[in-house]
């Protein structure tokens, strides 16, 4: 069980940097199409858009990677994270069902409630 909480740990972590590396590629895209544009307004637009967008990746991506991390030290906060991220993730169609799920089979389990309470 000690194996499976550290791979969804850095699954945690992984999603997480994945999700703020588009957030990114998404602003770099918004800022383009506005700079290629020529219009200034449109530029103003996309660049509060894309700044917009990356706020929102950085708020749903940085609560897994610090979940991710406990997980990795075995932190007993860091299971509740996960769970509650867990729940939320079972909305995401297909990929993050699953992964939800995995997560919840593997943090409910009674070997690994152990490992955090130690």
């Amino acid at each position: 069980m000690q194996t499976n909480v550290k791979v969804l740990g850095w699954l945690h972590i992984v999603l997480g940097i994945l999700g703020l590396l588009i957030g990114c590629f998404v602003i770099a895209i918004m800022m383009s199409a506005g700079l290629f544009s020529g219009d200034r307004t449109a530029m103003g637009v996309l660049t509060i858009i894309g700044t917009l967008g990356v706020a929102l990746t950085l708020v749903l991506s940085a609560p897994g990677i610090v979940a991710g991390i406990g997980l990795l030290q075995f932190r007993s906060w860091a299971r509740v994270l996960a769970l509650v991220l867990a729940f939320f993730n079972l909305l995401a169609v297909p990929h993050g069902t699953v992964f939800g799920v995995y997560t919840l089979i593997s943090l409910l389990n009674t070997d690994a409630a152990a490992l955090f309470n130690k």
